[in-house]
């Protein structure tokens, strides 16, 4: 049928622009947050990328949504403001003919922001974190570079190598600045190399070299020559850090037996499910949100649009909240916010039918109407 080719094909191009429009928000967005870590060594510079591309699949779910609601409103708009809608309404047509060609083009996308939430979510959420606790655990030799003042990941020392063989594990003309209960220790040697300890510890030896310790105008301090001088490093495997809620993948979430965790591992399955659900809610909503009248041309619609979208998922995360800290059980809050929001499509959409009658008629049956 042309109507529904038509519909699916605008609805098609209009969700890929604003998809990508959104998708390039999100990672300027992220770009300027990310580089700004790296720049306060929080991250890995190296990573930058590795990140912005994990927290955008992570978001893309989100985007999604936000993608199908507005897209649909945008197409409807148009068709009203364009008197495109009086066509299809004269050729026979109602509000309810829109109803199915867009939910059947709405449910795959939905069934992708399903498989998003509840697969995708957690994974880069997860991989973020590694990546994340990676550089923070990581010891002080490696991030040691030749000819490069570096600083440790507790920033409590720091190195420099002129010369490093990483194959002999043998460096040369090595300064090293301890800072340790606010004392000030710097030894600096001309050779060295790296001992490796039991139990994975390494540290640097420094051979025929200098310490010296305290401030020069303090009583205390003192100048000490030594054949060998160690200090170690911080270099043992970094265990893996326990997932998150948001982490966890829905196996976990559901058979975690830590008792202190049912409830935020409910709440978040309870997000991760009612994102498709909030998906098809906005497009049943949009429907009717969409009608426009052609001779005012307003796009009061988006308003709405905006509002409702805000609405809906702050109510969202706030029942996420109340399900965390175990003030509502999760099997009562999945189902409220949704149910509404069906409510209200179905209201507008009976509104829609027949604006002649009054808001009231237009909710019963058309028999009683007639009369």
């Amino acid at each position: 049928m042309i109507f529904k080719q038509a519909l699916r094909r605008e609805l098609s191009f209009t969700t890929g622009g604003v998809f990508l429009v959104l998708v390039t928000i999100m990672v300027t967005t992220l770009v300027i947050r990310i580089l700004g870590y790296a720049a306060n060594g929080a991250v890995n510079p190296e990573d930058a990328l590795v990140l912005i591309a994990l927290a955008t699949l992570g978001y893309l779910a989100v985007l999604l949504t936000v993608s199908l609601f507005v897209a649909t409103l945008i197409v409807l708009v148009r068709w009203y403001k364009d008197s495109e809608m009086i066509v299809w309404f004269a050729s026979g047509l109602s509000v309810t003919s829109l109803i199915r060609p867009i939910l059947q083009f709405a449910l795959p996308l939905i069934i992708i922001i399903a498989l998003l939430a509840l697969f995708v979510w957690p994974w880069a959420n997860r991989e973020s974190t590694l990546i994340s606790q990676r550089f923070q655990q990581r010891d002080d030799v490696s991030m040691v570079s030749a000819g490069q003042f570096k600083e440790s990941a507790k920033a409590e020392r720091v190195f420099f190598i002129e010369e490093l063989d990483v194959d002999k594990s043998e460096v040369k003309n090595i300064f090293v600045a301890d800072n340790k209960n606010g004392r000030l220790s710097i030894a600096v040697s001309s050779t060295g190399y790296i001992q490796n300890s039991e139990g994975g510890e390494k540290s640097i030896i420094l051979r025929n070299g200098r310490r010296y310790e305290g401030q020069p105008t303090q009583p205390d301090f003192r100048i000490l020559e030594f054949n060998e001088y160690s200090t170690k490093i911080r270099s043992k495997d970094a265990l893996a850090p326990a997932p998150r809620d948001r982490e966890k993948t829905v196996f976990e979430l559901l058979e975690d037996p830590n008792p202190v965790a049912i409830n935020p591992n409910r709440a978040e399955l309870l997000w991760r499910i009612g994102l498709p659900l909030m998906a098809l809610g906005l497009v049943l909503i949009a429907i009717p949100l969409a009608y426009v009248n052609p001779r005012l041309g307003s796009y009061t619609a988006m308003f709405y649009a905006v509002l409702i979208y805000l609405i809906y998922s702050n109510l969202l995360n706030l029942t996420q909240n109340f399900v965390s800290q175990g003030k509502v059980s999760v099997f009562i809050a999945i189902w409220p916010i949704h149910l509404i929001a069906l409510i209200i499509a179905i209201t507008l959409i009976r509104n829609r039918i027949n604006p002649s009658l009054k808001w009231w008629q237009r909710q019963l049956p058309a028999s009683m109407t007639n009369k």
